[in-house]
């Protein structure tokens, strides 16, 4: 009997063993893909320089803003606005929509509150949907041509100048801007 319980607990022993070894390697798994993740965004920003592609802060400022005479008042174009967030923060639009003539100037406001004690260093991605229209649509002036740095609780209001060329298709009568904003390092001290 005493024998029996012995080998019970040696049992026992061995699978409690067994499975602290097993979470170990999860605990020990779940780290490097979390480092793994975090590292993405340095390592993204290495391999657009080194490959002369700066995709990070694409900057369509480079167009001239169209003259008033170039606006199309014949069609309208609905401007969907959308923001998504990765990080410390509240991130989103002040609207939902804006409906543009192809050719006309506009302005929308996208809102971000850092939710942290600490300062960050984030960067906005755009997109667009359909991909289509990316072509068409020319920011002249935007928060995601540079990296922006929150001070801890800072509140910012950040304009997208913009301007949907006349070239558009005409079946386009939609288009989502969209802006995934994100945390893309540690803010050092300046001495």
């Amino acid at each position: 009997m005493q024998a029996e319980k012995n080998a019970g607990r040696h049992e026992e022993s061995g699978r409690l063993r067994l499975n602290r070894t097993t979470l170990a390697k999860l605990l020990v798994v779940a780290a490097i893909m979390f480092g793994f993740g975090y590292a993405m965004v340095p390592i993204y920003r290495q391999v657009c320089e080194v490959l002369g592609i700066n995709v990070l802060t694409q900057k369509d400022g480079t167009v001239a803003p169209p003259a008033n005479t170039q606006v199309d008042k014949a069609r309208t174009v609905t401007v969907v606005l959308d923001g998504n967030s990765q990080g410390p923060w509240r991130f989103r639009p002040t609207q939902r929509s804006i409906d543009v003539h192809p050719g006309e100037m506009a302005t929308v406001i996208y809102e971000v509150v850092n939710t942290q004690a600490r300062t960050v260093k984030a960067q906005a991605i755009p997109s667009y949907a359909p991909q289509s229209a990316q072509p068409y649509f020319k920011k002249v002036e935007c928060f995601c041509f540079k990296e922006q740095i929150l001070k801890p609780n800072e509140a910012r209001q950040m304009p997208v100048v913009f301007f949907i060329d006349r070239k558009l298709p005409r079946e386009v009568k939609d288009i989502t801007l969209s802006y995934t904003f994100f945390e893309v390092g540690a803010v050092t001290a300046q001495k």
